[in-house]
């Protein structure tokens, strides 16, 4: 009798088990996980949250003192939600993709008026809230409340492409199949899920990063898969670069550093100063106003939004 072959569409998920990864991967982030703030039992399930969406595309070293600014004024989600949201995009700061600030505004006004000001921890009441996608979700569930669920950001992602599938870059958006292997992935016990989940995703921010990954480092390299073919090169689609410099995200920035020092509505002129380009700053600014950044107001100002 002739053994079953595998189904034509099989994937790693169809017959991995994370079992011999979990305590070398756990191990090695119980003795070199960063101390970050999010980390510490007092941030509780809103200082996760915050964490989460600052961290989004934003280095940790940027993050980090709005963060701790951001909680200072704002300690818990009824705070915010009492003040504008315009004051949400100006400590924002300079993290970039600041549409992230009205989203957790938004966040902390359902938060208040659905949860009594507490962050659900109930996965659905968490995706339910303006803002927050799959990934947050998981990720505060798992990282505030301890719950087991697949948190797939782009270092977890990097990590299972490489030690599980064996190439050396995950697919540019994911995939249902990456999402099938997180879950193959994921430990029964659900304090040890919820500690692989932020364990996983450490290797990948300290380890197996980008660019320059150290292998002698890594708690798992005698089982990586990508490692142990030789560490062949990506054949992919063309990873995605990320430009700044003289695109419109640059230009709103610019727009939006004036607006953010100013107390008082800032005229066209005082706009028009910060770039050179009269159709690209036009269509920056209209970009902000659509995107509820910036409040037009009659006379031809502008202001963050109060509302």
């Amino acid at each position: 009798m002739t053994a079953p072959t595998k189904p034509p569409h099989s994937s790693p998920a169809d017959d991995v088990s994370g079992a011999d990864l979990h305590a070398p991967v756990i191990d090695w982030f119980d003795a070199h996980a960063r101390d970050l703030p999010w980390r510490h039992p007092e941030a509780g399930a809103w200082g996760v949250m915050v964490s989460e969406f600052m961290l989004q595309q934003t280095p940790v070293s940027r993050v980090l003192p709005v963060y701790e600014q951001w909680l200072a004024r704002w300690p818990r989600p009824a705070d915010l939600a009492a003040d504008a949201p315009g004051e949400a995009v100006r400590a924002w700061g300079r993290l970039g993709y600041p549409r992230r600030a009205l989203r957790l505004h938004g966040a902390a006004v359902a938060i208040t008026e659905r949860h009594g000001g507490d962050v659900p921890s109930d996965h659905g009441q968490l995706l339910a809230l303006p803002g927050i996608g799959e990934y947050t979700a998981a990720a505060v569930a798992s990282f505030a409340y301890g719950q087991r669920h697949a948190v797939l950001d782009t270092n977890v992602r990097r990590v299972f492409a490489r030690a599980v599938t064996g190439v050396q870059y995950p697919p540019n958006a994911t995939t249902a199949a990456e999402r099938r292997l997180a879950r193959a992935l994921l430990p029964e016990d659900e304090g040890t899920a919820a500690r692989w989940a932020a364990a996983s995703m450490e290797l990948g921010a300290l380890v197996c990063t980008a660019r320059n990954e150290t292998c002698v480092r890594c708690p798992i390299a005698g089982q990586c898969a990508w490692r142990l073919a030789g560490k062949p090169e990506h054949d992919g689609p063309p990873r995605r670069g990320q430009t700044y410099a003289g695109t419109d995200r640059q230009v709103r920035g610019k727009l939006l550093a004036v607006l953010r020092e100013a107390r008082a509505p800032v005229p066209q002129e005082a706009l028009d100063r910060v770039w050179h380009e009269p159709v690209q700053r036009a269509r920056a600014l209209d970009g902000l106003v659509a995107d509820g950044l910036v409040e037009p107001l009659p006379g031809g100002t502008y202001r963050l939004p109060l509302t």
